[in-house]
């Protein structure tokens, strides 16, 4: 491992005012997302698809790093250029997905585990060579009376820790992402007392593991209320509260946060960033995105697999991506939408 090359790639997404582009969508995930825009799933409507992303014009000015999906890494443009040559000639860093997906957690209640550890360190190797400077897995912890259980907390944060340590011995900096989903009833109380137990076993992972916090960067959910809370919670609520367990939770070490928007509309959750902003000018890391459907929605709905509407959703994902970096400064206001 070296410690400088990580730093390196930190440096470069951690850019104030610029995000991550999450483009990882499995196979399965982005067919159910076309198929609600009558496109058919297919390797060239995807290639075209994320061709049409990453050359958006001025994409660079707001986003730093772009997560790839296994199949997207390997491709090429229609002009032949591959896509990761693209992202390195306009100054964004490429990123890889390497969790392999959910399965069932023996001994709980339906509880998901991530899988993908097994061969993980020759598959780094592999994407290493082919362009990728850093990785993402995801966790994920559903919220009810009985859970997160801690056997679910648990085995999940060790393989968040065991997956980042492999990254770090490969050069490729790690990602950690644990999820908080907001399916359910509950109340913003208890998504943040669910939130702070997480994080503290998923940092307490880390150091065990001899994870270096310099090298690596979160991907937390916000404290919300579950989607079906009767009570929803302000905008100042969820910023005010997610702030507070950060400050609790992750040490000043971490060089950068960037929130997942975990189904917030592309609207709330820039709202949600721009109000931390405001309401804590300083803080010990670098506050950002890494939006998945809340930065491409738009652009997608406008494109709908037709080349003629490309500039127009590209100038969609623009829009986007300059109003959640000026979230970064607390400067984004709604009559800019």
């Amino acid at each position: 491992m070296s410690l400088a090359e990580l730093k390196k790639t930190v440096l470069e997404i951690a850019a104030r005012g610029k995000g991550i582009l999450a483009a990882d969508e499995s196979s399965g995930t982005i067919a159910k997302r076309f198929a609600a825009i009558n496109v058919e799933s297919t390797e060239n409507s995807r290639r075209d698809y994320r061709e049409m992303l990453f050359t958006t014009h001025g994409l660079s000015d707001y986003i730093s790093g772009i997560i790839f999906y296994d199949e997207t890494l390997g491709q090429k443009a229609k002009d032949g250029t591959p896509l990761v040559d693209i992202l390195r000639k306009n100054n964004i860093v490429p990123g890889i997905k390497v969790d392999t997906g959910l399965t069932v957690l023996a001994g709980t209640d339906g509880e998901k585990v991530t899988q993908g550890l097994d061969g993980l360190a020759q598959r780094l190797v592999t994407y290493k060579e082919m362009g990728a400077r850093f990785a993402k897995w995801r966790a994920v912890f559903n919220i009810s009376a009985h859970k997160p259980s801690v056997l679910a907390i648990d085995t999940n944060a060790n393989l968040l820790a065991r997956y980042a340590a492999i990254c770090q011995e490969a050069g490729i900096v790690p990602i950690v992402e644990p999820e908080i989903l907001m399916e359910g009833d509950h109340s913003i109380e208890r998504c943040k007392a669910v939130t702070e137990e997480v994080l503290h076993t998923v940092f307490h992972h880390l150091y065990k593991n001899k994870v270096v916090l310099e090298g690596m960067i979160l991907k937390p959910s916000m404290v919300t209320a579950g989607e079906d809370c009767p009570v929803q919670a302000t905008v100042e609520q969820v910023a005010a509260l997610t702030l507070e367990v950060l400050l609790r939770t992750v040490p000043a070490a971490v060089p950068s946060i960037n929130f997942l928007s975990g189904g917030q509309s592309a609207e709330l959750s820039t709202q949600h960033l721009n109000e931390m902003h405001k309401l804590m000018a300083h803080m010990p890391w670098n506050l950002s995105f890494s939006y998945g459907r809340a930065l491409q929605a738009p652009s997608l709905d406008i494109w709908r697999g037709n080349q003629q509407n490309v500039p127009a959703a590209q100038t969609a994902l623009h829009k986007r991506s300059k109003l959640n970096s000026l979230a970064c400064f607390g400067n984004y206001h709604g009559h800019m939408e």
